[in-house]
């Protein structure tokens, strides 16, 4: 019997994966036994429980609680404002013209407080914004009908809103490429806005969608020491180390190479070595996913290219990754 990673990690912090209503199925052995935290990949995005204004869709999200609840695990709800997977419904009039910006601050309320209420008590956390902030360049927040129609206070609001809901869940601002120098100024200084503006804001979300090669630990290290010198908890939100570098576009590989597996199994105890380190300030780890036989990195950005960016191989069996991690929990 392999040991438990969530028992591994119980001095230091959550273990969370990614679910969705088939891999809570498929995957329901290694879930319960290795994680006792789960995030809804897709079923708690707007477009999938408010498609229509005068319509909410909570069965799935309501599934993945209930499994939550059956096997003692925390939930960490994902996510209330975003420019991606936002119904088109939210930004116009039945004419097809902008909304006015009261008009959407309104829409947003509504959709926050619903959302949020329903699960009151239920979830200890919540990705509130999701990737306001722009990759490049100078500007600080990327572009999004948000932006060009409610303004840059968007975001203030969303944390607004939600800690009415429900007062007692944790918030976060939520990022990728959150390591990357120029674009951790950016979180930094945005996050400092809001804590300067009194905003009910009390963590970051470092999403960690890493791979074998990038980015570098010193690079993790700084980010890490950035945002919790604001006094925030930080969760590693949406963690898997790919085996391909983002602008390789090779798709000969079957399965992974020998060299791969002892990469990815060296980058993984690196990396919980150091969430080891922080972990009076990272109270959560979270994979974006359990194990190789599902994972969002299949067919992105490559199409037709599997990825195994996970500790459990396509089978649920562990790969080097495992013990690696487990390794760095005894050191």
């Amino acid at each position: 019997m392999h040991a438990s990673l969530h028992e591994a990690y119980q001095q230091h912090f959550k273990i969370g994966a990614a679910v969705n209503p088939l891999t809570i199925a498929t995957q329901r052995e290694l879930l319960t036994r290795h994680f006792n935290s789960i995030t809804a990949e897709n079923e708690m995005k707007f477009v999938s429980v408010h498609p229509a204004e005068d319509q909410y869709t909570f069965a799935a999200a309501d599934r993945l609680v209930k499994f939550a609840q059956d096997h003692g695990m925390a939930v960490r709800g994902h996510t209330l404002v975003w420019h991606n997977q936002t119904s088109r419904w939210m930004f116009e009039n039945r004419d097809g013209s902008a909304v006015s910006r009261e008009t959407l601050l309104s829409r947003m309320k509504d959709h926050i407080e619903t959302v949020v209420s329903r699960y009151k008590g239920q979830i200890h956390a919540w990705d509130v914004v999701n990737e306001a902030v722009s990759d490049s360049g100078t500007e600080m927040l990327r572009p999004s009908k948000w932006l060009d129609i409610a303004g840059e206070d968007f975001i203030a609001k969303a944390f607004e809103y939600a800690h009415a809901a429900d007062p007692d869940a944790l918030l976060f601002y939520n990022d990728y490429n959150e390591s990357d120098p120029v674009k951790r100024e950016k979180i930094y200084a945005l996050v400092k806005s809001l804590l300067d503006k009194g905003v009910p804001i009390h963590g970051v979300g470092l999403q960690a969608h890493w791979s074998l090669y990038h980015p570098g630990l010193d690079d993790i290290r700084a980010a890490i020491e950035r945002y919790s010198s604001l006094g925030l908890k930080l969760h590693i939100t949406e963690l898997d180390v790919s085996v391909f570098q983002f602008e390789d576009q090779r798709t000969d590989l079957n399965a992974p190479t020998e060299e791969m597996l002892l990469q990815q199994a060296e980058r993984y105890r690196q990396f919980f070595q150091l969430f080891k380190e922080y972990s009076e300030h990272i109270t959560s780890v979270t994979f974006w996913g359990a194990a190789d036989d599902y994972t969002w990195l299949d067919d992105f950005p490559v199409r037709g290219r599997k990825n195994w960016p996970f500790l459990f191989d396509s089978a649920h069996q562990p790969k080097r990754s495992y013990e690696s991690v487990l390794e760095a929990a005894r050191s």
